[in-house]
């Protein structure tokens, strides 16, 4: 995945083990899928071979199917569900013979992180009955996540129906006809959601239930986003700056716990705290402190203003104070070139595989017409920036370019 398809998330509080496991244990579709081992263990006792009859797929065989349906007094249109649940959590197990009762897994949430792998898993072959749900299904649980305090199910459905205009390129015949349909099929298809313990309603808001924030942080960081917990950034906000920017850096600090940082801190003494980082560390330090100071707004323009008088911040300073419409020196081009070493510096420093075609996008375009102002930028790390490009940039011209400018540049008395 790359850096710019991370997402970053707000931080959650997830219930304690205990809880968790109390609450997995009372889902619906968890009760029912232990129901229907403890049915096929019984019925697999009484049978002549002591294993219940499957399909060739694996599946109850229909004459079972509708045993266990009577039976327990379940939704025939679950039953597959319920199946793969208990199947894949080893309630029940399948063999050549046919079906009998497994051994179980024995950590409970890693049972649950199965159980909801499963259910995701199945909107490709038809979750909910929605195919639209079932398309968007991991942004929607996803969004859900994203505002702990719930979401109206209007405002779930506007989005849906957006993302899927712009995702899907949808005519607009067919937007009328979703418009028409979506409400009904949603509300169906967050009765199923709540059903497997997901999301619970109150009135029209849904929300995740505590299982199912855990759960979907889970699947969030198994896909390389930043789905912090409170826990983790709250001890991160303790941190003096110069220990958050090395955990930022060092990849145990993500965007968020920045962000709780910046909240727990007047804005004015937090600005004076990265400045001080960025004013004396190196390129990686400046840029990461960079990126956190443009969190704040006009309340620390005080002490970014102060950073006008440093030499290694004025540019940034300068930059920042202009993007809010604040009284800031103007920046040439040489000052551009200057920030462009900089930016490219940070590579350097974090030890970026820069043989990577992404890293050298952070200047898009732009990169070919500075080089050479870069050899005149007056910046401790313009030569050996220079170098990098002229030994790594995969575009040649730009690596010839690079490969000349340096060499001007170690020419120089």
């Amino acid at each position: 995945m790359a850096d710019s398809d991370v997402l970053t998330f707000p931080p959650v509080d997830i219930a304690p083990d205990e809880e968790l496991v109390h609450a997995v244990r009372e889902v619906p579709l968890v009760r029912d899928a232990r129901r229907l081992a403890e049915w096929v263990g019984g019925r697999c006792a009484a049978s002549p071979r002591g294993v219940c009859e499957v399909t060739e797929q694996g599946l109850p065989h229909p004459a079972e199917a509708e045993a266990v349906v009577a039976a327990l007094d379940l939704a025939a249109a679950r039953l597959r569900l319920l199946w793969v649940v208990a199947v894949n959590g080893r309630l029940v197990e399948v063999t050549r013979q046919g079906a009998r009762p497994g051994p179980g897994v024995p950590d409970p949430m890693e049972f649950w992180d199965g159980v909801v792998m499963d259910v995701l898993d199945r909107t490709e072959e038809g979750l909910t009955g929605s195919a639209v749900v079932d398309e968007h299904l991991t942004e929607i649980l996803a969004t859900i996540y994203s505002v702990r305090e719930g979401m109206p199910l209007a405002a779930l459905a506007g989005g849906i129906l957006q993302a899927h205009e712009v995702g899907c390129e949808a005519r607009a015949a067919d937007l009328r006809r979703l418009r028409m349909s979506l409400p009904g099929e949603l509300s169906a298809a967050m009765a199923l959601l709540e059903y497997c313990g997901l999301i619970e309603m109150t009135g029209e808001l849904v929300r995740l239930t505590q299982p199912g924030v855990w759960a979907v942080r889970r699947d969030l960081l198994r896909e390389g986003h930043d789905a912090p917990s409170l826990g983790e950034v709250a001890a991160l906000a303790e941190l003096g700056a110069a220990d958050l920017i090395d955990a930022m850096l060092h990849g145990r600090a993500s965007a968020s716990a920045a962000t709780l940082w910046l909240e727990r801190r007047v804005p004015e003494d937090a600005a004076r705290e990265l400045i001080k980082i960025a004013a004396s560390g190196d390129a990686a330090q400046r840029g990461t402190a960079g990126t956190v100071l443009e969190e704040l707004g006009p309340e620390a323009a005080q002490a970014v203003r102060e950073a006008l008088d440093e030499p290694m911040m004025w540019r940034y300073a300068a930059a920042w104070l202009g993007v809010r419409d604040l009284e800031a020196p103007a920046l040439g081009e040489g000052d551009g070139a200057w920030v462009a070493v900089d930016t490219l510096a940070a590579l350097l420093y974090i030890g970026a595989p820069v043989d990577s075609v992404a890293h050298f996008d952070l200047l898009g375009e732009d990169l070919l017409a500075l080089v050479p102002e870069m050899g005149r930028a007056d910046h401790p790390d313009a030569l050996a920036v220079l170098e990098m490009l002229g030994r790594h940039h995969p575009d040649p011209l730009i690596a010839k370019t690079a490969r000349k400018t340096a060499m001007k540049v170690r020419s120089r008395p």
